[in-house]
């Protein structure tokens, strides 16, 4: 399994195929999903907005496993 740390909340399922280069352009993301399988959370999801977040895990058979985690600086949340 491979990690990828975002920098935000959440990113999109379609950010997240670009980021790791299963697809070359954000507009591909609708059509490789109808195409192919991806699980999050091992669910299977088509929803190219869907919100991945700290801890989530997405499958791509062929491609890999992959977890995400949420970058912090270190500071608590509350102030």
């Amino acid at each position: 399994m491979k990690d990828l740390t975002i920098h935000s909340e959440f990113i999109t399922l379609g950010q997240f195929l670009k980021m790791v280069n299963v697809i070359s352009s954000g507009g591909m993301a609708k059509w490789y999903l109808d195409e192919y399988t991806v699980y999050v959370n091992n669910e299977p999801e088509q929803r190219r907005g869907k919100k991945l977040r700290h801890n989530d895990i997405v499958e791509i058979p062929e491609v890999g496993k992959f977890k995400i985690y949420e970058e912090t600086d270190g500071s608590p949340d509350v102030y």
